[in-house]
């Protein structure tokens, strides 16, 4: 094991599926006003997966999709790690399965259940893996949240949406290279604020569970929307100190697409300038995880990232968890 100065981003990808949801079918279903959805959430369309598509069958396409753009040969990869809440099975994870469907037979593989801030965490690990160990490493986040919506509940059935976004990272020797600055933060208090409440050990599936209690809630969106500010708001000015820059000095902004609303009250407080802003959401919605990494291909697939550019990534949701990541290319 020999210790590199740093990683940088080698490769992007993204997947969506092909079903294009618009507001209109949502609206019609809840009793909503034409317009509704756009205006408390900025969103204006979102992507459903096909009922035959699981969740590996739209992170092998992403993935592929970074391999390819990474230039690399899939013995090179040597850890893939998988953002997911929504896993093909409960057990077992996802990664074994996505590594052998790529063909990485030289790679580990783990799924990391870090809801909305799953890809920063994995981010955050994965850095310091190449730096410890040489050696690249694919991270996907992906999610079929359409199968946890509760078609009835309107504060997850305006929101949630599918899709997976995909990056390696590999060795730099460059300076400035990787993860500058990083806050990893967990509130507990909130554990309940965004939940499925059956299917796991507290409460297992049953024959008398009903069907509504294996699907999201949101108990208190305003509750949500203050603390996931909160989150992402504090954990962009921890990860800024760390990384000893001002926000003047990142040249663009990714944050989860949550909310448009709670993605213009973070740039406010941040003091964040829309021309270097990320924003997805309108056309994607949010799939959770998969936010950030779809946003940065996406962003990629426009205009090429260049090296040493600055980003800011944050992100916050279930848990409650919240994370921020000061990268450098």
């Amino acid at each position: 094991m020999t210790a590199v100065r740093g990683s940088t981003i080698i490769g992007f990808g993204h997947y969506v599926p092909a079903r294009r949801v618009l507001n209109a079918e949502i609206e019609q279903r809840l009793g909503l006003e034409p317009g509704w959805i756009l205006r408390r959430t900025g969103i204006a369309e979102r992507r459903y997966a096909a009922p035959s598509e699981a969740l590996t069958d739209m992170a092998v396409p992403a993935a592929q999709m970074a391999l390819d753009d990474a230039g690399l040969a899939s013995q090179e990869v040597a850890l893939t790690l998988l953002a997911t809440s929504t896993p093909d099975h409960l057990l077992p994870p996802s990664a074994p399965l996505l590594a052998h469907r790529l063909g990485l037979a030289n790679s580990g593989g783990i799924d990391l259940a870090g809801a909305c801030g799953g890809f920063l965490y994995a981010l955050t690990l994965a850095d310091g893996f190449v730096r410890t160990h040489g050696a690249p490493v694919l991270i996907v986040a992906a999610n079929i949240l359409s199968r946890r919506i509760n078609p009835a509940d309107r504060g997850s059935s305006i929101l949630f949406a599918d899709a997976a976004g995909a990056v390696v990272l590999a060795p730099s020797d460059r300076a400035g290279t990787g993860v500058l600055g990083c806050q990893l933060s967990s509130d507990g208090s909130g554990y309940g604020l965004i939940q499925i409440p059956a299917g796991g050990s507290r409460r297992p599936f049953a024959a008398d569970v009903p069907i509504e209690d294996t699907q999201m809630i949101i108990s208190n969106g305003r509750a949500v929307f203050s603390r996931a500010v909160d989150l992402m708001v504090t954990a962009s000015r921890a990860a800024l100190d760390k990384a000893g820059i001002d926000i003047a000095d990142v040249d663009r902004f990714v944050p989860h697409q949550a909310n448009g609303r709670i993605t213009a009250a973070v740039t406010q407080q941040l003091a964040v300038t829309p021309e270097a802003t990320v924003s997805t959401i309108a056309s994607f919605g949010n799939s959770s995880a998969a936010t950030i990494p779809l946003s940065l291909s996406l962003a990629n697939a426009s205009q090429r990232w260049q090296p040493g550019t600055r980003i800011l990534m944050c992100a916050a949701g279930a848990g409650l968890t919240g994370a921020a990541v000061v990268y450098g290319l």
